[in-house]
């Protein structure tokens, strides 16, 4: 199999440093776009929310470490693998959040609920649709126990 080669759209600007597992809900992040994709953003101003693709280039994947873990190292949480939570540290660096919009301009965006810190490579931005991207789904109890403070 071929490897993927990706080139960032743009990049995260927002005051998150380190990473950390809580308490994404309330930072603002902009994202300024690559200059060629400026005019990508038209029509996104219409929309209450996004999802946002990124390149998790500060995790650290370890296979005996990461493959099947308690989320957040918590002991309360269930061993699972890595597909069934959304850790960090993953095979393939990719990050993805549904965010809120909270403007749109010419060269930018910027949301809240981002769970990316400042210079994180941006590779996609997908506009949220409730038909695609269903709202009532189904988790196991343990999500909402680990999500209790996470927004």
């Amino acid at each position: 199999m071929q490897d993927i080669i990706m080139k960032p759209i743009g990049c995260v600007k927002n005051t998150v440093r380190e990473k950390k597992d809580v308490s994404w809900g309330d930072d603002v992040s902009t994202i300024i776009l690559n200059e060629e994709y400026y005019t990508g953003l038209k029509g996104l101003e219409d929309f209450t929310h996004a999802i946002i693709i990124y390149h998790l280039d500060k995790a650290e994947y370890q296979k005996d470490k990461h493959l099947q873990r308690r989320a957040q190292n918590r002991e309360d949480m269930p061993l699972v693998g890595i597909f069934s939570q959304r850790g960090k540290d993953r095979p393939n660096k990719i990050g993805m959040t549904s965010v809120q919009i909270v403007s749109v301009n010419d060269t930018s965006l910027t949301i809240k609920g981002l769970d990316a810190i400042d210079g994180t490579p941006v590779l996609d931005i997908k506009p949220y649709y409730p038909v695609y991207d269903k709202k009532d789904a189904k988790v196991p109890e343990w999500v909402d126990r680990l999500m209790e403070h996470y927004f």
